[in-house]
């Protein structure tokens, strides 16, 4: 919407943090023409605050830049400056340039606050005009990057360190916490920022290596000094509950923050290395809202398969993929749009990840027997209409699961093959009789993800010939088509993605694939059978994605292949 002669004072007091008072003698300043700033602004119409600071910035004379390039400023040049005074005062050391140092501001006004960073760095300073909220987002993260780091650490003693009860509310620890507390605490505050879905604590013989996955995708994030292992590792095996003594078998536990009004629920596992202990945290936000099928990427086809699948009062859907594919999420997809008051649901998980009101949702507990195969035997005595079982990884789950699709009940579970046509060679591999699964089973859904492209920065492309013949995609199919490739920008922390989209297959169940079934036939024979039968594969489903410039081709050949 278009900034009017009317509101433009308040948009530029709201983006420059400037006063009435400055903002009136700075409308008043005359320029070349005879003209004041005041007439010359309030003469145009703007379609952005951005717009708006950017011509009042070449009016006075001032270099505008709309991003900050955060991930370019070295932690050195905040050091000096608290971030309590930066960020009332909205300033940013940015780099040194042709002897003089370029500093953000969004109030071209505040020249106390720029003779205050002349007298820090003893340099001539050069504003550099930005908005209110650009500035506050990137001293938030210049900060952040700089504080998460291991300034200081190399001169402790990793003996030293008080390992008290956890801090559960990450918000709450104080300047008086030992310094690995407030080590892993930062750990975990900049995980969850960044949206990182695990951290892995990794010793080696003379350092260690922590890394977060986002997207998929592992970073380096940094590396600890050795003399910290020790300290680290058991910080964090007391904020799971876990023996701390006990470093020669691997643990597993459960960490439950609270962050900014978030429940965050991380799953731990330690494993003994030759170097010691290595850690890896799985990191789920129970504030997630569980979202349609329809916004998880599924094509309309399989959508309205999914659907037909979950009317039926009886019968087995299997979700496949690999690990942290997204199947759970499907799962809790599928279940809210069942959920309704005349169905009884029950599921059966290790964990339980996200809660749903009105299903009734048991978690194992292996310590005390209660299996998935002792939890199944007690919920068909409850009654239900509909099963989830969280996995089927051996052959007594597995038998009553068909046990239970048999006998009138609509069972949904996961399973690990590398597509849909694998889970029946899987689970003939476990035991299951052939004509029972044959019987039983209405669908599979395998799934993968792959990065969605930044909308900020993805760039359109021509694909070469080579990536062509590679994917086995005809050249006329890409005419008209909005194919783009990743860039990276601020936006995307310079990673050219944002975000996951789920590929998919889904085998639907017929007469001649029963048959296939029957006889035993292998993931292959399965395959183009259901291929014959409509199926569309995690590679066509790809391209169709790259196609609406959804994703990238690297991606979709990164995560598919084709079977000679």
């Amino acid at each position: 919407m278009a900034v009017g002669r009317s509101s433009i004072d308040s948009i530029l007091i709201k983006a420059t943090g400037m006063s009435d008072k400055e903002l009136g003698s700075l409308f008043a300043t005359p320029v070349s023409s005879g003209e004041t700033i005041g007439q010359l602004m309030r003469d145009e119409i703007f379609n952005s605050a951005d717009q708006a600071v950017g011509k009042l910035a070449s009016l006075i004379g001032i270099e505008f830049v709309k991003e900050i390039p955060w991930g370019e400023i070295s932690g050195d040049m905040v050091r000096d400056i608290p971030i309590n005074y930066a960020k009332n005062y909205e300033v940013l050391p940015y780099k040194e340039e042709s002897g003089e140092l370029k500093v953000f501001v969004s109030n071209p006004l505040s020249f106390h606050v720029l003779d205050d960073i002349r007298a820090i760095f003893s340099k001539t300073v050069s504003p550099v005009m930005t908005t209110s909220p650009k500035i506050q987002e990137a001293i938030n993260k210049v900060y952040e990057k700089s504080t998460s780091g291991l300034d200081g650490f190399d001169e402790v003693d990793g003996e030293e360190y008080d390992l008290e009860d956890p801090v559960i509310d990450l918000l709450e620890a104080g300047d008086d916490d030992a310094p690995v507390i407030k080590l892993v605490n930062s750990l975990l505050f900049r995980a969850v920022k960044e949206k990182a879905s695990d951290i892995h604590i990794e010793p080696f013989e003379k350092d260690m290596m922590v890394r977060f996955r986002i997207d998929g995708v592992l970073f380096d994030i940094f590396r600890p000094p050795k003399k910290l292992q020790n300290a680290i590792t058991s910080r964090i095996k007391v904020m799971a509950n876990l023996n701390i003594a006990e470093k020669r078998l691997p643990q597993d536990g459960r960490i439950p923050l609270k962050l900014a009004g978030k429940d965050i629920d991380v799953r731990l596992s330690t494993v003994p290395t030759a170097f010691g202990e290595r850690i890896v945290m799985r990191l789920q936000d129970r504030s997630n809202v569980i979202l349609d099928l329809d916004q998880l990427g599924f094509s309309k086809p399989s959508l309205v398969q999914i659907d037909e699948v979950m009317k039926k009062t009886y019968g087995i859907l299997l979700v496949t993929g690999p690990t942290g594919s997204g199947k759970s999420t499907t799962l809790y997809s599928c279940l809210s749009k069942i959920n309704t008051i005349d169905r009884n649901i029950v599921t059966v998980e290790n964990p339980v990840e996200q809660r749903i009101h009105g299903i009734g949702q048991i978690q194992t507990n292996e310590k005390i027997g209660l299996t998935f195969s002792s939890a199944l035997r007690a919920i068909l005595r409850q009654d239900p209409n509909v099963v989830m079982i969280g996995e089927i990884r051996d052959l007594e789950t597995a038998e009553i699961a068909i046990n239970a699709s048999l006998t009138g009940h609509l069972v949904l579970s996961t399973i690990h093959t590398n597509d849909s046509p694998g889970v029946f060679p899987r689970l003939i591999d476990m035991g299951c009789e052939p004509f029972l699964i044959a019987t039983s089973l209405v669908g599979v859904i395998a799934q993968r993800l792959v990065r969605v492209l930044c909308p900020h920065c993805k760039v359109p492309y021509t694909p070469t010939e080579l990536e062509l013949k590679t994917l086995e995609l005809d050249p006329s199919r890409i005419k008209g088509a909005n194919i783009h490739k990743p860039v990276g920008c601020n936006e995307c922390a310079q990673k050219g993605y944002a975000g996951r989209t789920l590929i998919q297959e889904f085998l639907e169940m017929d007469d001649n694939l029963r048959s296939l079934i029957m006889k035993r036939a292998d993931g292959s024979q399965i395959k183009k059978a259901a291929e014959a039968n409509g199926m569309v594969t995690f590679r066509d489903h790809g391209i169709q994605k790259v196609l609406d410039g959804i994703t990238s081709i690297e991606e979709v050949l990164t995560n598919t292949q084709v079977d000679a």
